[in-house]
């Protein structure tokens, strides 16, 4: 059997699963968890203040540089450029070096907004585990860019990153609109081709982020499609694949749990509107107002069921959807295996318009 089934489209979802018998769920489902610190395995510290002080050690990339610019061989340059001074956000912008042009014009690109990783409470669009990703879907789908640094929780709990995803592209439609606009925006993007894109909980933020956008004006930016690699989301009721995986390497229940906790507002549980899309809210009215909706997820992961969930639910609402679900792999399993990425980045160009 090939790593990578064929793709399933419009609700057709390899959703099959290997046999069990009644006795052998029941046997994994009483199995016991074991004892697994969440805020070591997040590498987290709480302080008395209800804040975190981050512990895990990343690898920072920093912005091209003036002198880089000029240097042969990049293929792709970034930029850091407030978005809200407020509130202490601001986007990297990411652009290929070589964009096709004719005797006359310049290729107008795509743009694809692009949300981290690093379950709501860590890094930020410097981090090399998602400024590498941006480059390639930079340089490989020839598009521009643009990763959001909203703001984390606990200091800020949801839906503050989804407000900052909203803030995004009103700031899109300003520099489009604005004369003076952002110059690698006004010289080479395509405004009416605008992609949103997140992985993990990147990916819900990503969710809810279109949501808040299809219901704003946000002319001449046009939504064209959201893509989300491996959707994080919740609810009280655990799942099977959160039962069968709640030992999970990447995301064991523990961690799971406390990442609900620490995002949501004070007093909820993983129902909340936040971060279980079947909950009825004013987010719930924009779903049939989606365009496009390309779902990744891999058989081994905790949250594979919830993923489904949601295709189901936005094929409900007559939501075009493509899903792609592989049998072999795990949470962010792409993120490290690059033959993964490579078959992510074909979905893309094929998703892309």
């Amino acid at each position: 059997m090939s790593e990578e089934p064929k793709p399933t489209k419009q609700g057709n979802n390899n959703e099959s699963r290997e046999k069990s018998t009644p006795a052998a769920d029941a046997e994994k489902t009483e199995e016991k968890v074991p004892a697994i610190d969440p805020y070591e395995r997040l590498k987290i510290a709480l302080n008395p203040d209800g804040s975190i002080t981050r512990l895990a050690e990343v690898l920072l990339v920093p912005p091209t540089s003036e002198e880089e610019m000029s240097l042969p061989g990049l293929t792709v340059v970034t930029k850091d450029v407030p978005l809200n001074a407020e509130k202490e956000t601001y986007v990297r912008i990411y652009r290929p070096t070589k964009i096709p042009s004719n005797d006359t014009d310049v290729a107008r690109l795509p743009i694809i907004v692009y949300f981290h990783c690093g379950a709501f409470i860590m890094f930020s669009v410097d981090n090399v585990f998602d400024n590498e990703p941006c480059s390639r879907y930079c340089s490989e789908l020839l598009a521009i860019v643009i990763s959001v640094n909203f703001r984390l929780a606990p200091e800020h709990k949801l839906p503050a990153a989804y407000e900052d995803g909203a803030d995004a592209f009103l700031w899109l439609k300003n520099q489009a609109l604005d004369p003076n606009g952002e110059q690698w925006l006004r010289d080479y993007a395509d405004f009416s081709r605008c992609y949103i894109l997140g992985s993990s909980t990147g990916a819900t933020i990503a969710y809810y982020t279109a949501l808040l956008a299809v219901g704003m004006d946000t002319e001449p930016v046009k939504l064209s499609g959201v893509i989300l690699n491996q959707p994080f989301f919740s609810g009280t009721k655990k799942t099977k694949s959160e039962r069968k995986y709640k030992n999970d390497m990447i995301i064991p229940a523990p961690a799971i749990d406390l990442m609900v906790e620490l995002a949501l507002p004070e007093g909820s549980d993983a129902d909340h509107e936040c971060l279980n899309p079947k909950t009825k809210s004013a987010y719930y009215d924009n779903i049939k107002k989606l365009p496009r909706v390309l779902i990744r997820g891999f058989e081994g992961d905790p949250i594979l069921d919830r993923q489904m969930e949601l295709v189901r639910l936005l094929i409900r609402h007559n939501v075009p959807v493509t899903a792609h679900f592989s049998e072999f792999g795990f949470h962010l399993v792409d993120f490290i295996d690059p033959k993964r990425h490579l078959t992510m980045l074909g979905y893309l160009k094929e998703f892309l318009l």
